[in-house]
């Protein structure tokens, strides 16, 4: 019976996925499909639409398969590093200057939202 259950789980999924390709496709914003395959899957979970059980189990095999699909993309990497050779440290300084910018807007929102939870469990409780 596992693997029914994995299978419900990786369809409910895969649907969020293709309507995420589907808006990409319908709407006119640069957004990838994959980006409103999120957001669609947060509304989704936070409107409890879908529960959070309903696609943890096939969400957590997904994560823990994540590092083997990024094999491929890194030797095809290895294979032209021949000719970023000479493009390596503005790469770099992108790739340095985008993880700092991603991590400072992720503490400010992770900052924001505890103060924010902190301030509604503090009106409830008065």
């Amino acid at each position: 019976m596992d693997a029914i259950k994995y299978l419900k789980q990786l369809t409910i999924i895969m649907a969020v996925s293709f309507a995420g390709e589907f808006l990409n496709q319908v709407l006119p914003l640069p957004v990838p499909g994959s980006v409103y395959g999120l957001l669609l899957m947060f509304f989704l979970l936070m409107t409890k639409l879908v529960r959070l059980e309903q696609v943890e189990d096939a969400g957590g095999f997904l994560v823990k398969l994540m590092p083997v699909l990024f094999i491929g993309p890194s030797v095809s990497l290895i294979t032209v590093m021949g000719g970023l050779a000479d493009r390596l440290v503005p790469i770099l300084a992108v790739c340095l200057i985008s993880t700092m910018a991603v991590m400072a807007v992720t503490g400010l929102t992770a900052q924001a939202v505890l103060k924010w939870t902190k301030k509604r469990e503090e009106k409830g409780h008065e």
